[in-house]
């Protein structure tokens, strides 16, 4: 009979399927359960209510239901993180091994809200000048926004800090390991802690349409 995962390891694979930090992972799940909502990065997390010693919490990423969950109150007053000791566990191993073993290559029209490690070859058309926004961490960051294209459409690149200087209009550009969500009803792309951006020499997918550049 195949055993059911325990709280600790599901959400220890939640954090590494959405490369979400642990602590800040574990530190947004209390504050839902004192304030109801919090959020850490993309996710939202919701408590829907208690039954008995555990809290229900409802988990999203934009309009996609992650998961949704009870947790024992008792692991949540835990000293210290509990979430980080499972992230050694059969499940996190497993997925870690999927990701390596199969990058995901794609085109512009095949993104949707909610995926990870997205690889992708693209045109920069345009960067926007950068601005200064304060943070959900408290804290002031520049962002601009390069609008990339290839054969099959377009879509914002979210650049953060270091991360403007990387790419200019007319670059062409390989994307590594960026992530999708959605601003304002539009998707886009962005790269987290994890993901890269980087000039290539050539360009091997189908020469960007004329309309796609207006």
């Amino acid at each position: 009979m195949k055993r059911k995962k325990s709280s600790g390891e599901y959400l220890a694979f939640l954090s590494a399927k959405y490369e979400v930090d642990p602590d800040t992972f574990f530190c947004a799940l209390l504050s839902a359960g004192e304030n109801q909502k919090s959020r850490c990065d993309n996710l939202s997390i919701e408590c829907r209510g208690k039954i008995k010693d555990k809290i229900i919490f409802l988990i999203t990423d934009g309009s996609q239901v992650v998961a949704q969950l009870s947790v024992p109150q008792t692991f949540l007053t835990k000293e210290g993180n509990p979430i980080r000791t499972f992230m050694g566990t059969e499940m996190v191993r497993k997925h870690e091994a999927k990701k390596i073993r199969t990058p995901a290559h794609y085109s512009i029209q095949d993104l949707r809200a909610g995926m990870n490690h997205v690889n992708l070859k693209a045109k920069v058309l345009e960067v926007t000048q950068p601005k200064q926004v304060f943070t959900r961490y408290g804290n002031y960051a520049s962002l601009a926004k390069a609008v990339i294209a290839d054969g099959t459409g377009k879509m914002n690149l979210c650049l953060w800090n270091d991360q403007i200087d990387a790419v200019s209009a007319g670059d062409t550009v390989q994307i590594e390991n960026a992530r999708t969500s959605t601003s304002k009803g539009e998707r886009q792309l962005s790269l987290g802690k994890t993901g890269t951006v980087n000039n290539i020499d050539h360009f091997e997918d189908k020469m960007i349409s004329t309309d796609i550049q207006r």
